[in-house]
């Protein structure tokens, strides 16, 4: 037998409600305590809401199982004032009843008439030891603070789960910015160029592209403004567009005003893997984006903003193109913006996604998987479709962010620990090799620098081809044996960290 379905997943099959199913929805168990489980919430029937009135749901969801906007928005207008009103005046300092008042007055766009004053001490909608949250912005009426990350217009929740705490205690940009300070400004130039190409070719190798040279060129520099402070508006962002996209023909000049789509391997409708909301929606979400970032709250970590502005972004799809690449921009904006980084270093967070495509797949599916199912699709053609939507806005306005935050960070400090630290290490080895050999041998510098990335390429040594190639333009078995035994040598640690004598052309980056 199924036990009784209890608050928010309660309400959401009671109301025949579109909001995306709970992912730990809350049952009458065989217990005697509240009881949080991997699957759900466990509830003693001595706890639970003894009836099916909409509003004992609420006020027990919000106690026991947090806040969930999504449902609440679209719960709190069928909610009739009358009920409302009478247990807010028999509890006019119930923390959860307030809370329910104040959402209530929200998504009816009306005021509760006729109630005394709140009383009781201001309390936050959410728990700072449940939620990533932000700065309260206060509602005196109800005596709430609203502490969520943008507006109760749009606001992504963020739990504070055990792993984004740790992340964030591990204080990625601090201890990026530590690490670049103690480069040598040569080291870090170089880093810096390679960081800059890495991202823009990673960039787009997501989106299953390969750039022209002045396209990753262009994307570079459009990178490069990321450490400006020109506020994020509609025409900046179609300005980016129009340098991120390769099709000229997809060039953007206002957001987009039709209904756009994704598709994936699968044919016909079945292909359709995401679909984004309306166009009459896109201004309104794309306003809150933008505030985020213009505005961004003093109370969050910048990597937190970047990656829920970022994923954000990328489920609005603004444009009929090029919003994956504009979205990971957009998590650089964030960072740079708040000058942590002061030498105008990017975290190559791009290259780490392009390293972990299936997670990065699977933190966008936490969202986009439930909205598809939120659409009815006809084919007319290979390239037309008929979209119908049968769920409720909201669904774009309040979501569960927490798998893309937790991504995003893990991916920041992936490209500080993976990616920054060995090119700082491959640009360290390749000067000690080409210094030491240049001491030893006369070589043309294209040739050395040939030689040097072969051999860091494979351990130290060249591969029984590369190795024949040589051989075959006339250089000798010894000469080979001397850039041979410096590389080895250089990687296990056996040469000094001298510096390059300046004769040397060594690239900015591996090719």
């Amino acid at each position: 037998m199924s036990k009784r379905l209890l608050g928010y997943e309660f309400l959401r099959d009671h109301l025949k409600l579109s909001a995306f199913p709970c992912a730990r929805p809350a049952r009458v168990g065989s217990v005697t305590k509240v009881v949080q489980r991997a699957d759900g919430l466990e509830v003693p029937a001595s706890v639970a809401p003894s009836s099916q009135d909409p509003l004992e749901h609420i006020l027990f969801a919000l106690k026991h199982e947090g806040v969930n906007l999504q449902i609440l928005a679209q719960c709190l207008p069928r909610i009739d004032a009358g009920p409302l009103i009478e247990a807010f005046c028999s509890s006019p300092a119930s923390k959860y009843i307030r809370i329910t008042a104040c959402l209530w007055e929200q998504f009816n766009g009306r005021e509760l008439e006729g109630v005394p004053q709140a009383i009781g001490p201001y309390v936050s909608l959410f728990d700072p030891g449940k939620y990533l949250t932000g700065k309260p912005r206060r509602n005196s009426k109800w005596r709430v603070d609203f502490n969520g990350l943008g507006s109760l217009r749009f606001c992504p929740t963020i739990e504070r789960t055990s792993a984004i705490a740790a992340l964030l205690a591990q204080d990625t940009l601090g201890r990026a910015q530590a690490f670049i300070e103690g480069m040598k400004q040569e080291t870090l130039d170089r880093t810096m160029s390679w960081s800059y190409l890495s991202e823009t070719e990673s960039s787009f190798a997501i989106e299953r592209e390969k750039p022209s040279s002045s396209k990753a060129e262009a994307f570079a520099q459009l990178l490069m403004q990321a450490r400006e402070s020109t506020p994020i508006t509609e025409t900046y962002l179609v300005d980016l567009q129009n340098l991120a996209v390769t099709n000229p023909l997809d060039r953007a000049l206002e957001f987009r005003n039709r209904q756009n789509w994704l598709r994936g391997p699968g044919s016909g409708v079945l292909g359709i893997t995401y679909v984004p909301p309306a166009p009459e929606l896109v201004p309104e979400l794309m306003q809150s984006i933008m505030d985020m970032l213009n505005d961004p709250d003093p109370v969050q970590s910048p990597l937190v903003i970047g990656a829920l502005t970022s994923f954000a972004f990328v489920f609005v799809h603004p444009f009929m193109d090029g919003n994956g690449r504009l979205s990971r921009f957009l998590f650089h904006k964030a960072v740079c913006q708040s000058e942590v980084l002061k030498q105008g270093l990017v975290l190559p967070i791009s290259v780490a996604m392009k390293r972990n495509e299936d997670q990065y797949l699977q933190a966008l599916k936490s969202f986009s998987a439930p909205a598809r199912r939120l659409w009815d699709v006809l084919m007319i053609d290979d390239e037309h479709f008929e979209f119908s939507f049968k769920g409720d806005p909201s669904i774009y306005r309040y979501w569960d962010a927490t798998p893309c935050i937790e991504f995003g960070l893990r991916m920041a400090e992936q490209s500080l620990e993976v990616d920054l630290r060995q090119e700082t290490e491959y640009l360290r080895n390749y000067d000690a090799i080409a210094r030491q050999v240049n001491e030893r041998i006369d070589l043309n510098s294209n040739t050395l620098a040939l030689m040097v990335r072969l051999c860091l390429q494979n351990e130290g040594r060249f591969s029984s081809g590369k190795r024949k190639a040589f051989l075959n333009k006339g250089y000798s078995a010894e000469m080979l044996a001397v850039v041979e035994s410096v590389a080895t040598g250089v990687l296990v640690g056996r040469a000094d960290d001298g510096e390059t004598d300046g004769e040397i052309d060594i690239p900015p980056y591996r090719v």
